[in-house]
């Protein structure tokens, strides 16, 4: 096990699974407010973005468990839930989605749990 591949295969599965939730997220938006339930699914599985979405969660799936295979479990985990970080910062860039003090507090933990992990 190299760096290079444990880095790589982070990466891809930060990529994989921050674009699920980006394209979830996108199927999702109604342009109809007042959409019945069943119009708003229809809508939902019209729409390629649920697509890339389900897509993207098979392959961050298989990155996952190649990610595992590399890296100790408690680790692997610490690590993975930076795609929180990235799904928070997404959501502000392309929703426009408010931070409180609370999100950004709870951003800068999970940054520095994850340096504290990485150099331990």
């Amino acid at each position: 096990m190299t760096s290079f591949q444990v880095l790589t295969v982070w990466v891809l599965n930060l990529v994989l699974d921050s674009g699920g939730h980006f394209a979830f997220k996108l199927a999702a938006i109604e342009p109809e407010t007042d959409a019945t339930f069943l119009a708003h699914w229809r809508h939902m599985l019209a729409r390629p973005w649920l697509w890339l979405g389900v897509f993207c969660f098979i392959g961050e799936f298989v990155a996952w468990l190649a990610f595992l295979s590399l890296v100790p479990l408690a680790q692997g985990v610490l690590l993975g839930m930076t795609s929180i970080v990235v799904v928070m910062l997404g959501g502000r860039i392309m929703f426009h989605e408010r931070f409180n003090r609370l999100r950004i507090a709870g951003m800068l933990l999970i940054v520095v749990g994850v340096a504290i992990v990485g150099f331990g």
